[in-house]
């Protein structure tokens, strides 16, 4: 095995927090997304006084660095690097390491601590940061000696990238910042500074087994989660759905799997983003094929369907996963890219013309009665205006190689239902595992320092807004042409609709004043526009995604209790 050595022409001393920055520099950290704090003093001056690649941003919320972080690997494929003090911002920086990993994302989360001199004395910030962490954690460690700095942090990047891919946390105490490291062990495997690292490919016979299955089914559909773009199995998946003219559904986080303009892509199924015409495949199939997807609550609308007696094969790089909710005719553990090109080249062995499932004529008349629906309420000019208008609008004016960033809120069902990617991959992120608010406006910016080159949009609730807007002056700090826009109706808009459809419009403390978002933001330096009326919708957005710098529109939309949002609950 070859491996970096990070120490070429470099000093023959080192602190603990200088090694710390080696080895980031070592393992091609690019950008760390952090908040200043007592116990990062010596990190931060590491980081000034060595010469390194890294840039650092000074973010105003750890929770802020953590969701950047998460957005910046996402559209990447790198681990994303988060950092905050002890105390308050180790505890603020767990929303965003809690995401990632449960969405299977590399973020590492890099938390200073009081010294261990001090630990059990009762000082200013103290939490037991191994406790904290753990639980919420694919590698965990809070770091008691300064030589194991150069494992620990080999060890939390091996953790992030093989596997299942999920987040880190390595704890430094203030002193051990100060305690000197060998050179001679800063190095990193150039395989772990991406991901999936070192992929591990499925066994011949199970690749067997699924085609055979496969090709014994009648109506067959593939309901794809986000391990196919994690993977970059994109290529592969597009040639089995179109050999076999299979249906392709998927997940909200599997959406890019396939370009939602492809014949044989269905859109989102399940209980949001999906709707009645998509859920006909997946309900009525007799053999669902699911790929990097967990079969969890949301894509299967409770585990409504597939119903008792359909068949399932079930494809992931975890085998936790398999067999976790649905009982498995075939289990094919491994990579996603390298399980399907398997199967691809088994199917190229076949002797026999291979069959067609005619996915795309029922998939054609899915779409056309689904979006005749949605034609209907994106071309009202009704007041407030629909959420549905603006998704059309934005289909109509982002470019091609958009990187769109949505907030769990209202703007999600919409979006995901709605919304043609007209191309594969990671061109939509939104945090499906946890569905904390406050995570697109800074997950954008992540994702602008990831992918600089392309038009990024955030959409949020104005709820959402109310959590993380102070980080408008990062975004202006950076000069990053971001795009946001707000959906405003002036309350925790999926609570009330939730109110609205179970607890017979009982509704209890869900609504906030009405809250002038473009003034905020203009004055932070943000160009901003409010709009109310439908007619000048696509004037302004359009300004708004051309402007040179970042951008804000204020939308006065329908309240989500009054709309016929994408949520199988509430519709009907």
């Amino acid at each position: 095995m070859q491996f970096e050595n990070a120490m070429s022409e470099r000093s023959n001393t080192l602190n603990g927090a200088q090694a710390l920055v080696q080895m980031l520099e070592a393992h091609k950290v690019k950008h760390i997304f952090g908040l200043c704090g007592d116990t990062t003093l010596p990190f931060y001056d590491a980081m000034h006084g060595l010469e390194h690649d890294i840039t650092h941003v000074l973010t105003r919320d750890e929770r802020s660095a953590a969701y950047m972080a998460d957005g910046y690997s996402r559209v990447t494929g790198k681990p994303g690097i988060c950092e905050g003090p002890s105390g308050g911002g180790a505890t603020y920086i767990l929303p965003g390491l809690i995401e990632a990993n449960e969405s299977s994302y590399a973020v590492l989360g890099i938390t200073t601590d009081i010294s261990v001199a001090s630990y059990g004395k009762y000082p200013l910030t103290e939490v037991n940061q191994d406790v904290l962490m753990s639980p919420l954690t694919k590698f965990n460690t809070v770091i008691r000696k300064a030589d194991h700095i150069p494992r620990m942090v080999r060890q939390a990047f091996r953790a992030m990238t093989t596997g299942r891919s999920g987040s880190a946390h390595l704890g430094l105490p203030y002193d051990v910042q100060y305690d000197p490291v060998s050179p001679e062990d800063i190095w990193a495997d150039p395989q772990h500074t991406q991901y999936p690292a070192y992929r591990v490919a499925p066994e011949a016979e199970a690749i067997s087994a699924a085609v055979e299955v496969i090709l014994s089914a009648k109506s067959p559909i593939i309901v794809c989660g986000g391990g196919i773009v994690i993977s970059g199995a994109e290529h592969e998946l597009n040639r089995l759905a179109t050999r076999l003219d299979i249906p392709v559904a998927t997940s909200i986080s599997g959406q890019g799997s396939l370009a939602e303009t492809h014949a044989q892509c269905v859109g989102v199924v399940g209980s949001n983003g999906g709707t009645d015409q998509t859920w006909e495949l997946l309900a009525s199939a007799d053999l669902v094929i699911f790929m990097g997807c967990r079969a969890g609550s949301t894509t299967t609308s409770r585990w409504e369907a597939p119903k008792p007696g359909a068949r399932v094969v079930h494809f992931d790089s975890d085998p936790m996963v398999i067999g976790a909710n649905y009982r498995t005719e075939v289990g094919v553990v491994g990579d996603l890219q390298l399980a399907l090109r398997a199967l691809n080249s088994e199917l190229d062995k076949q002797s026999q013309a291979l069959q067609q499932f005619g996915g795309s004529l029922a998939i054609a008349d899915i779409k056309k009665r689904k979006f005749d629906i949605f034609e209907q309420h994106a071309s009202s000019t009704s007041l407030p205006i629909r959420p549905e208008r603006v998704i059309k609008t934005l289909n109509a004016l982002l470019p091609d190689d958009a990187t769109i960033v949505s907030d769990p809120g209202t703007s999600c069902p919409y979006f995901s239902a709605y919304y043609q990617l007209p191309i594969a991959g990671r061109q939509f992120i939104t945090n499906r595992a946890h569905g904390a608010l406050g995570y697109s406006l800074s997950a954008a910016l992540g994702a602008w320092f990831g992918r600089p080159n392309s038009k990024i949009v955030a959409l949020m609730g104005d709820g959402s807004f109310g959590f993380t807007g102070g980080e408008l002056e990062t975004v202006v700090r950076c000069a990053a042409p971001i795009t946001y826009i707000v959906f405003s109706n002036a309350a925790f808009g999926w609570i009330k609709a939730s109110q609205y459809a179970d607890c017979d419009k009982r509704y209890y403390n869900v609504d906030f004043n009405r809250v002038e978002h473009a003034t905020i933001a203009s004055a932070y330096g943000v160009a901003s526009w409010t709009v109310t009326d439908p007619t000048e919708l696509s004037q302004v957005l359009k300004q708004a995604i051309e402007h040179d710098g970042p951008s804000l529109v204020d939308i006065v939309t329908q309240p989500l209790e009054e709309a016929n949002a994408p949520v199988r609950r509430w519709m009907g």
